[in-house]
């Protein structure tokens, strides 16, 4: 008798865990669909009455997610502000400052005892250096058990990826940026 083919390649353990909220999701890769994957994520929870906090890492607030993650009932949308693109001449203060009050704002939602926390665009923050390794760790530590933390990004260390309960890789095939289209606001922000 042959077996099924099934959608999960790995067994389970066999061992249930009971634990309510505290694990760590990582989405990284060059492909779209990370921050739409956090959207879905907070709007699920949402739903469920869970009180969700998303903490806006290397935007400015100004993308369409943000008007309408904040009417969401259970969603508060924390954003530090103005975040102008960091240039070949790498990263000014405002950049700096922009991820430390980011940072402060995911460690408070922890403290208000969030049920989920999205960190949307974190990751990125240790690839332009305004973040270090050791911050997003430190992060990862303080949610365990407690938050349940997604964490989105171009790129995840190693070291973060092994720490985490989730790990999902977006892998762009195409994308109509390379044929000469423009971003279009709705669709790619």
């Amino acid at each position: 008798m042959s077996r099924r083919q099934t959608y999960y390649p790995q067994e389970r353990s066999g061992i249930l865990h009971r634990e309510r909220y505290g694990l760590i999701h990582v989405c990284y890769g060059t492909g779209v669909g990370k921050t739409s994957r956090c959207i879905g994520l907070a709007i699920r929870a949402a739903g469920a009455g869970l009180k969700v906090v998303w903490a806006q890492f290397m935007k400015g607030g100004e993308s369409s997610e943000a008007r309408i993650l904040s009417q969401i009932p259970n969603i508060s949308y924390r954003c530090p502000g103005k975040h102008p693109f960091i240039l070949s001449k790498g990263p000014t203060s405002i950049h700096y400052e922009h991820a430390e009050t980011a940072l402060y704002f995911a460690r408070q939602a922890v403290r208000e005892r969030a049920d989920l926390l999205i960190c949307d665009e974190i990751l990125n923050t240790v690839i332009f250096g305004v973040l270090n390794k050791s911050q997003i760790l430190d992060l990862m530590d303080f949610c365990r058990g407690r938050t349940e933390l997604v964490m989105s990004g171009a790129d995840a260390a190693p070291e973060i990826r092994a720490g985490a309960d989730y790990v999902t890789h977006f892998v762009q095939q195409k994308h109509p940026y390379y044929s000469g289209h423009i971003a279009r606001r709705g669709i790619e922000y």
